[in-house]
């Protein structure tokens, strides 16, 4: 936090390290409820779970590979 104190001159800022700083009030999220989304922030979300899900899937069809279940695990050429 820094404090500006006016001088004659010009202006001088006190710095204060966290530590010795006075503790400031912690916020509640009782009460909130839901957060608003706007329709495309719920489709980047949506756009965001489906990438995650494939690039799973996609490892765990990699593994799987390596793993022999599908048959020689080079038959790709990775």
């Amino acid at each position: 936090m820094t404090t500006l104190t006016h001088t004659t001159d010009r202006p001088c800022y006190r710095v204060v390290h966290p530590p010795y700083d006075e503790p400031e009030e912690k916020r509640s999220a009782e009460g909130l409820g839901p957060m608003t989304m706007t329709p495309v922030v719920k489709f980047s979300l949506f756009a965001l779970r489906g990438y995650l899900i494939l690039m799973g899937l996609l490892v765990l069809y990699r593994l799987l590979t390596l793993a022999g279940v599908f048959g020689h695990p080079g038959h790709f050429g990775f």
